[in-house]
């Protein structure tokens, strides 16, 4: 048998911004204009339910920011970093699929989608992912740290070698998810088992 290749190491979160790149307290109007941004660091902006279609975001990081209902369709998010953002009913599942990487930190992701979308190795870190949608995505590998996941959806959904340990609220099918590898705590497990209607004492 061939040796099994480790999974691919997610890309480092941003952290190099330079002074002009700084935006403090923008809106929706303040993209209009422009096209890309590169190495961009964004604090404290408003752009909920603004039109991000087709804008390109690489190597940037988001701070306190609210994104909510953005309309997201060919938005590309390139290791794009999101640390205490809301970010409620957005639609990751329709942007761009070329180099889509994203990081997660204390983040608001409530009913947010990110059904078929392929994002192996992304970090979750202390996020409300309450009845988020994972339908058909690829979370291989993908760490859940101290998240809340009451009511999120997992259908075929890869949770190979997936990190659920200090994961709460989650239910997930074992028969319709791939699990290998997957960790859980024992207490954990009661979501793995559901759908058995087992008595665990």
């Amino acid at each position: 048998m061939p040796p099994r290749r480790k999974p691919a190491p997610a890309p480092r979160k941003p952290t190099h911004f330079p002074a002009d790149n700084v935006a403090e307290r923008w809106d929706a109007r303040h993209l209009l204009g422009h096209t890309e941004f590169e190495e961009f660091r964004f604090v404290g902006c408003d752009f909920g339910g603004a039109d991000l279609r087709r804008l390109r975001f690489t190597d940037c990081r988001f701070e306190h920011c609210n994104l909510t209902t953005a309309q997201l369709a060919g938005t590309a998010f390139q290791n794009v970093a999101f640390d205490d953002c809301k970010l409620m009913g957005l639609q990751f599942g329709a942007c761009r699929d070329l180099l889509f990487g994203v990081h997660f930190d204390q983040c608001q992701l409530r009913y947010a989608s990110f059904a078929g979308r392929a994002m192996p190795g992304t970090r979750f870190v202390g996020c409300q992912l309450e009845d988020a949608d994972f339908a058909d995505a690829d979370l291989s590998h993908a760490a859940f740290e101290d998240c809340a996941l009451g009511g999120a959806v997992f259908q075929n959904t890869k949770l190979t070698g997936a990190d659920f340990r200090t994961a709460t609220g989650f239910i997930i099918d074992p028969e319709r998810n791939p699990l290998a590898g997957a960790h859980f705590t024992l207490p954990g497990l009661l979501g793995v088992v559901a759908r058995y209607n087992l008595v665990v004492e």
